[in-house]
């Protein structure tokens, strides 16, 4: 497999590169990036061969769409392929915290939820603002999930549905955007909202991985059936596929229970006996889905970067995947790399 190996997705007309780029970390996440090294970091993925590149208002109060922007800007568009979300509208504000969670030094923007009609086309032309660009690939309603929205969340995701979506088909319609959608981080909620609307594409974050794969029973079929096409993140369930089970560990954005340890640790010990580091199982599986566009990774620096692609490439036998279905460790229905 190469980072540029592509996939056409016929709903949308849009050609995907097998690897894309995830902008969270030059919006700052857990760490400080200069606005040069953000954009040498963007020129490093399109030597790679990566041409999806794909960002959020709420990844450092719009600073990596900013920055995103200004390091595309000039590229051929039609080489490329951008993404970004809604549900998100900044405000500038004098004295506001310049820290928002695990992202730092951040301009000092309020970020408000916001799903309706009226804010979703305000955070989209903002969105264009910050990224110099008069249209978009793709757009995606973000977070509107329990882990975001907690009790709330069925009043926010009635706004996205009732208000956000609307707004995403007039914008389709009017042909500022391609492939429309949601972005969210739970199987359930994905379900529904693809169930309740005419969406294009989604990203699904942490779900399917060499860990987890709900999504066979109803999501990923369904999105077979409509033809939606499905970006997918979080393959390393934030952290244990990438590093193995080792001490401190992360899954879902917290410590690993014991349990995913333990079958984290069986994987683990299947890839090595295969000489396949984890994280390159990790990435291969998640991408063997039809139904899957592109694998969307972040990186904090160029070696993780380079680290990245080289575990794309990384050749691995059919065996592996036989020994884990064997195991019991994924599902005989997972489909797996040729």
């Amino acid at each position: 497999m190469k980072p540029s190996d592509n996939r056409f997705h016929e709903r949308s007309g849009l050609t995907f590169t097998a690897l894309g780029f995830g902008g969270a970390p030059i919006g700052n996440f857990n760490g400080v990036f200069s606005d040069e090294g953000a954009s040498a970091m963007v020129e490093q993925s399109w030597r790679q061969g990566i041409r999806y590149f794909d960002t959020a208002p709420g990844y450092g109060n719009g600073l990596s769409e900013y920055r995103l922007g200004h390091a595309l800007r000039g590229r051929d568009r039609s080489e490329l392929v951008i993404s970004t979300k809604v549900g998100r509208v900044l405000t500038p504000t004098r004295g506001a915290s310049k820290v928002n969670g695990q992202y730092v030094d951040i301009p000092p923007f309020v970020a408000e939820f916001d799903y309706t009609y009226d804010g979703v086309m305000r955070a989209v032309e903002q969105s264009m603002q910050r990224m110099l660009t008069d249209h978009f690939d793709a757009l995606f309603i973000h977070d509107c999930d329990r882990y975001t929205h907690g009790a709330s969340q069925p009043d926010y995701f009635r706004q996205a549905l009732v208000g956000a979506f609307p707004a995403l088909e007039s914008l389709r319609d009017q042909k500022v955007v391609k492939a429309i959608g949601f972005g969210v981080n739970e199987t359930e909620v994905m379900t529904d909202a693809i169930k309740a609307t005419d969406a294009d594409l989604c990203l699904l974050a942490g779900r399917y991985t060499l860990l987890e794969q709900d999504p066979l029973d109803d999501l990923l079929p369904m999105c077979e059936e409509r033809g939606v096409g499905l970006v997918l993140g979080g393959v390393y369930n934030s952290g244990v596929l990438a590093t193995g089970p080792v001490r401190g560990a992360r899954f879902n954005y917290a410590p690993a229970p014991a349990e995913v340890l333990q079958k984290a640790g069986a994987i683990a010990a299947i890839c090595e006996s295969h000489g396949v580091p984890l994280a390159a199982a990790a990435l291969q599986f998640a991408y063997a889905h039809p139904v899957v566009t592109s694998i969307c990774v972040g990186a904090r620096n160029y070696v993780q970067q380079a680290r990245n692609v080289e575990l794309f490439e990384t050749q691995v036998p059919e065996q592996l995947w036989v020994d884990l279905r064997t195991a019991g460790l994924i599902r005989d229905d997972a489909p797996t790399p040729a």
